[in-house]
């Protein structure tokens, strides 16, 4: 079992990777949903997690709110990620829809083509969950394509507990092997092992997971 530690600005990493956490997912404003950290943070938090063995993934997003976004804004992402490739996180976790809440092919097109020429892993987050269920078959192979490996969901509604997701969790999972479906959302080190009891993962994703 991977346990990905979601973190909020370097102070908290020491001792999520202490605790056991073998992956991290570095973000900044975690109120919002995480956005993407300062290159002073991606920098220290990449080397130290370097001399540990423990992949760094960094969120890709400007600010918080919708996943819909303005020329100017993918202007910021596309900038962002060239920070993130020459500081040399392992990957990053990011997310684009249209109003409609499809996926922004164009744009996920022009960030995978960027972070896979350059050896970045490619994570779609819970953005995911908000594209209509009757769709997200047709984009988790889609985003396979282009080279994504990994989805971060909860498997539907917010309000609604893993648990009751867990259904549908396993559902994607059976669409696509080459694909890692990530469990998240209201995840702990205290109902872990209650989760793997109704639900198969091999990675797992939240803010208290160790």
């Amino acid at each position: 079992m991977l346990k990905e530690a979601c973190v909020e600005n370097f102070t908290n990493i020491p001792g999520v990777i202490e605790h056991g956490a073998k992956r991290i997912e570095l973000c900044d404003n975690l109120a919002v949903g995480g956005t993407t950290p300062s290159i002073g943070v991606i920098k220290i938090a990449t080397d130290y997690c370097s001399d540990k063995d423990v992949p760094v993934i960094v969120m890709l997003r400007p600010r918080g709110g919708d996943f819909v976004y303005s020329n100017l804004e993918k202007a910021i992402m596309m900038r962002d990620l060239e920070e993130i490739i020459a500081l040399h996180s392992q990957g990053i976790a990011v997310g684009a829809l249209t109003a409609a809440d499809e996926l922004d092919e164009p744009f996920l097109e022009e960030i995978a083509k960027l972070a896979i020429d350059n050896g970045i892993e490619l994570a779609f987050h819970m953005a995911f969950d908000l594209i209509p269920e009757d769709k997200q078959r047709d984009a988790l192979l889609w985003l396979g394509e282009i080279g994504f490996t990994r989805i971060l969901t909860h498997g539907g509604p917010t309000e609604n507990t893993i648990f009751e997701n867990a259904a549908h969790i396993a559902e994607l999972a059976e669409i696509s092997p080459e694909m890692t479906i990530m469990p998240g959302g209201g995840i702990t080190k205290d109902n872990l092992a209650d989760l793997e009891k109704v639900l198969e993962f091999t990675e797992v994703h939240g803010t208290r997971i160790v």
